[in-house]
């Protein structure tokens, strides 16, 4: 608000009462608004058409808003604005998946349990092949081979635990940043 100390009042500002009038409405009704004015000089304030336009554009942005405190859960109103926002989440999940920064669970447990597999099928077959291309190869050794073999299909065989606690450990993270 501008103070004016020996300001002149300008043809287009209207006091409270004026602009009020002017617009038809009372002048608490005015008050209530809680229209900025322009200018005052001595006691009087002034209001312009920009200032009471302002006011209520910003009025009418904020009461557009969705306001979570007034909506009651299953209203009407609630459901439309729940619906929405699973609409944009769900494109959003879309989105990511068209770029190949996302997939589904599912399909990324599918491939790495096929990959485990197959991987755990050759460590099967590793000490065999082994002592077959090299005979000469004490038990011993080859022994040794089977038993890491065998730690690593053990370990390929928790992978569908290790991927839901990687999983878990992840989405935790995510909520708490």
């Amino acid at each position: 608000m501008a103070k004016a100390e020996g300001q002149k009042k300008e043809p287009h500002w209207l006091n409270r009462t004026q602009m009020a009038k002017s617009l038809g409405i009372s002048g608490s009704a005015f008050d209530r608004w809680d229209v900025q004015p322009v200018a005052r000089i001595g006691r009087e304030k002034y209001f312009d058409v920009r200032a009471v336009l302002d006011n209520r554009l910003r009025h009418q942005a904020e009461s557009l808003q969705p306001d979570h405190g007034e909506q009651e859960e299953g209203s009407m109103e609630f459901e439309r604005l729940r619906l929405t926002r699973a609409q944009a989440e769900g494109q959003e999940i879309k989105n990511e998946m068209a770029k190949g920064k996302t997939a589904p669970v599912e399909i990324i447990t599918l491939v790495l349990s096929r990959i485990a597999g197959e991987a755990s099928g050759e460590l099967d077959s590793l000490p065999l092949n082994i002592k077959r291309r090299h005979p000469e190869l004490p038990n011993q050794v080859v022994e040794s081979i089977k038993r890491h073999s065998v730690k690593a299909q053990n370990a390929i065989a928790r992978t569908g635990e290790s991927l839901d606690q990687t999983l878990n450990d992840y989405l935790t993270e995510l909520d708490a940043a």
